[in-house]
């Protein structure tokens, strides 16, 4: 062989070894065609969606490479772009992508790198009358659209100059859409199965606030094999732009056999200053290890249909021996519990007359589908003890079905306790009449759809007001943290709950779930706050529960209701057996950041600052010496148990370790703050107090110290914020050792 064939066949393994390499390890891209090397690999499986084909380009003389489901998000700074190459191979010997490759640039000329998918990084070799689909991604600049994107198609061909040969050039045109037509459906790739995706109908209500859809969607399994939901995420797109996140209900854990379907329902929550023209459901799923979100379909929202039966937000009269009311269901709530589910009605009881009423004996319960009935219990949530005139009141009825049982209807039948006939009932809809046997008579029937149990959904940022009389409060979600364990993780919720009374008021006891994208619901504690709340003031509720260690948080919500115990709001030293008025919150993304600099180190409610940080090393041991800074939000009661400011110095070459612990619990009452990890660190200068400090020292008392002198150059100063013995990392820095920083 000669040594120019030599040379050029050693530089086609080299460039193909290379690209092999590129497609295992997918990267980052910007506009600038700028990689950065991934976390390597993914057990995930990412879905595609089915856009049309925009062209296709011949390879050879029994090959063609076709480029469909073309996408573009758009996110926060940047979009993604996903699309498939289908290779196809009409001949009788295998083809190969690795000889081929794509290119993808902008009709201004900017060159945009792109990668393949993690789960096609291996798909390379084409057997004859066969074809083969390849998905690839790449990030773009926020201002580029799909109009403005050309792919570019390669042959490597080592006889050119640069190595390669454009064999094909496909321009998104500008009529090219991606939004799949309302009434239509469109075939979503899970895993290895195809299923058709559809709306089948969207039901709205709305309150003085916000709007409230339900997005019903059908999953038509088109398979030969049973099909898994993957953790999507659903938005809603406004014609402006703005995305509103949907909840999934009924989609933890759902298969789909092959050539079933099954309907599940999206619910959220759009301010009503948002016009509801041209309305878009997108679903996309998230890549954690490429750091970026996925779209995986698009679809045009129907015009919304009407519901069959809700008598929700109407008011309907009835009398009693005592006069007469108006009752109107407010709504029906399905929530979680334990491993049942609770299911409750929200009745507001007025008095439109002259007269005042007093509050009537009521009970009731209710039916589903006119066949199962599921007893109740009724609460009273607001403080009154009658009705003046044009008065109301707040009641809610609670019962608890299994969480496995579906159904389609539920109708509340509103009774009156009666005693030997002494009290009568007429009403205008269900029976009525008067009961002589001591039991119950009907007064109302409400009916309701089980589509329509919704909860109502606060975007990021927005607070839940509760108005019930003597009560009323809003909860705010303030931050959210990850303490990391070695085994599992606890996720952390900072709640402010603001007392809107004109009195001193307790913290009304709540009870809450976190819910996965997948569906999954992880019952959270919630610290309790002792002190009543002054008019206008807030208590910074803590609410934590144990994860999976690794699991992602992204696009994780909160479910907050009142706790209840027998029929009445929890007291105090009480246990809930259920909870009512429950609302869900948004949860925004955890700040992941680590600091350089320990400047306002947020401990909410506290703000921790350090300055003139330097170290001393003498016969005795080790001194760690810093100024700081310690303050309060003194406008937030809180409980502090269970949580802690760790600071710890760890010598470059494991020459020196220093841990100190301060007790934020003991801020609240008490001078001492501090606290010493294995006995063997003092502070000289008294615990962590508020307000500004000098020179406070730590002392790591080992003589031996004194002879790692000249092996000591420098360590890493790290300030977590600890929860029950979990951590979450603040703010870490390199600092030389004997040196003083600013």
């Amino acid at each position: 062989m000669s040594p120019m064939k030599l040379k050029q066949r050693s530089s086609i393994l080299l460039l193909a070894a290379a690209l092999t390499f590129t497609s295992a390890c997918p990267a980052r891209a910007d506009d600038g065609g700028g990689t950065t090397v991934p976390p390597s690999g993914s057990s995930t499986v990412f879905s595609t969606g089915s856009a049309p084909a925009l062209g296709q380009i011949p390879i050879g003389n029994t090959g063609s490479i076709v480029l469909k489901n073309v996408m573009l998000l758009p996110e926060q700074g940047k979009q993604t772009v996903t699309f498939t190459l289908t290779v196809n191979n009409e001949g009788s010997s295998d083809l190969l992508f690795i000889d081929y490759w794509v290119r993808l640039k902008t009709t201004t000329g900017n060159q945009i790198s792109v990668h393949v998918l993690p789960q096609d990084k291996d798909k390379n070799r084409v057997t004859p009358k066969s074809s083969l689909d390849i998905s690839f991604y790449a990030e773009v600049n926020e201002s580029t659209e799909l109009k403005d994107l050309i792919f570019q198609f390669i042959k490597w061909d080592f006889n050119q100059s640069s190595f390669e040969r454009t064999i094909g050039e496909i321009a998104v045109p500008s009529d090219y859409s991606i939004v799949t037509s309302a009434g239509e459906a469109q075939t979503i790739q899970m895993a290895s199965s195809p299923v058709k995706t559809s709306i089948k109908k969207v039901l709205l209500s709305k309150n003085e606030k916000n709007y409230t859809p339900t997005v019903v969607l059908t999953l038509d399994n088109a398979g030969t094999r049973s099909a898994q939901l993957p953790g999507y995420q659903y938005l809603l797109r406004t014609t402006e732009g703005y995305m509103y996140p949907l909840d999934l209900r009924g989609g933890k854990d759902l298969t789909i056999n092959p050539q079933m379907s099954k309907d599940v329902e999206l619910t959220g929550s759009v301010p009503v200053s948002v016009s509801t023209e041209g309305w878009q459901l997108v679903i996309i799923q998230n890549a954690a290890d490429l750091k970026l979100n996925l779209p995986i379909a698009f679809f045009a929202m129907p015009a919304v249909s009407q519901a069959d039966t809700v008598d929700s937000g109407k008011p309907y009269p009835f009398t009693t021996n005592a006069g007469t009311y108006t009752a109107t269901l407010n709504n029906i709530q399905r929530l979680p519990w334990e491993d049942q589910d609770i299911v409750t009605a929200s009745l507001t009881l007025s008095n439109t007359g002259t007269e005042s009423l007093p509050i009537p004996d009521l009970t009731g319960y209710f039916m589903l589908d006119d066949a199962v009935k599921v007893e109740t219990k009724l609460v009273r949530t607001d403080k009154v003890i009658g009705l003046a005139p044009n008065g109301a009141a707040q009641f809610q009825f609670v019962g608890k079905i299994p969480y496995t049982y579906e159904f389609a209807k539920i109708k509340l039948v509103l009774q009156e306790k009666t005693a030997g006939g002494d009290a009568a009932a007429s009403g205008t809809s269900g029976s009525s009449g008067v009961s002589s046997s001591g039991q119950p008579s009907d007064l109302l029937e409400f009916v309701h759809q089980s589509e329509l149990l919704q909860v109502p959904y606060h975007n990021i940022g927005e607070a839940y007001k509760i108005k019930s009389v003597g009560r009323r409060a809003s909860y705010k979600v303030s931050t959210v943290a990850t303490y990391k364990g070695e085994t599992g993780d606890t996720f952390a919720v900072q709640l402010e709950a603001s007392n809107l009374e004109k009195r001193f008021t307790d913290v009304t006891k709540l009870v809450a779930h976190f819910k996965t994208i997948d569906g999954t619901v992880y019952p959270a504690n919630v610290s309790e706050i002792k002190k009543k709340i002054s008019p206008g003031g807030a208590a910074l509720l803590l609410l934590t529960s144990s994860i999976p260690k690794g699991l992602s948080t992204t696009g994780m919500t909160l479910m907050i209701g009142e706790a209840v115990t027998e029929d009445k709001l929890t007291e105090v030293d009480k246990k809930p057996d259920a909870y009512v008025n429950a609302a869900v919150l948004w949860l925004p993304e955890e700040q992941t950041n680590v600091a350089e600099q320990f400047k306002e180190l947020d401990l909410e409610p506290y703000k921790f600052s350090m300055s003139k940080i330097y170290t001393q090393l003498n016969s005795e041991g080790v001194t760690l010496t810093f100024d700081y800074e310690l303050s309060k939000n003194l406008l937030l009661e809180s409980n502090m148990e269970g949580r802690k400011l760790i600071i710890n110095l760890e010598d470059e070459n494991g020459k020196v370790s220093l841990s100190k612990e301060f007790d934020l619990k003991a801020l609240e009452g008490s001078a001492d703050g501090g606290g010493s990890s294995g006995g063997s660190v003092t502070n000289d200068a008294g615990a962590l107090k508020l307000g500004k400090h000098e020179e406070f020292k730590v002392v790591v008392n080992d003589r031996n110290l004194i002879y790692a002198l000249q092996f000591l150059k420098t360590y890493k100063l790290n300030v977590y914020d600890a929860f029950q013995g979990q951590k979450k990392l603040l703010a870490s820095r390199q600092i030389a050792w004997f040196t003083q920083t600013d």
